[in-house]
């Protein structure tokens, strides 16, 4: 798969990826995370508009995976419990990660994409959220302690740092 800008076009296709994410999470037993529609088409398009969302281009043509990677600070990262940073360097951070189920790799691929721009990495995901726990973990990320969301909810927060780039 290619990595490329979303834009307003794929706003339907992206919003039924996000419909299978969440229903794969029920599936799995991750019945609280991405409750009440999130994200929302409003939230995407917000990061479309800040050239912060992502498509997964498949040889077909079709999108198949979607991912917002902001680089710079996360303001729900200020705060972590249980555990610290690997290190204080700008970092990246990839969100809201779904695949529509048809392709592999699409965690790779992004993660691929966003080592291209930066080699620091964060990302966090829900307790319950085992699948995303696996592929961060089989990808080097690294467990750093807890940090809470906006909603106030808590999230493991993980981070990747390339060599060289640990305190």
């Amino acid at each position: 798969m290619t990595v490329r800008k979303a834009s307003e076009k794929d706003i339907d296709v992206i919003m039924e990826i996000y419909a299978k994410a969440r229903e794969y999470m029920r599936r799995t037993g991750n019945t609280t995370q991405w409750n009440g529609g999130y994200p929302s088409a409003e939230l995407i398009k917000s990061d479309m508009e800040n050239g912060q969302c992502f498509a997964e281009v498949g040889e077909d043509g079709n999108v198949h995976g979607v991912f917002a990677f902001i680089l710079g600070e996360d303001p729900t990262y200020r705060i972590i419990e249980g555990g610290a940073w690997k290190n204080d360097l700008p970092y990246g951070t990839i969100h809201r990660i779904a695949g529509d189920g048809t392709e592999k790799n699409v965690f790779a691929t992004a993660f691929s994409y966003c080592l291209e721009k930066i080699g620091n990495i964060r990302a966090d995901t829900h307790k319950n959220n085992l699948t995303m726990q696996h592929v961060l973990e089989k990808h080097g990320f690294l467990k750093c302690g807890i940090i809470y969301v906006e909603d106030g909810t808590e999230r493991i927060a993980y981070q990747y740092c390339r060599t060289g780039e640990k305190t």
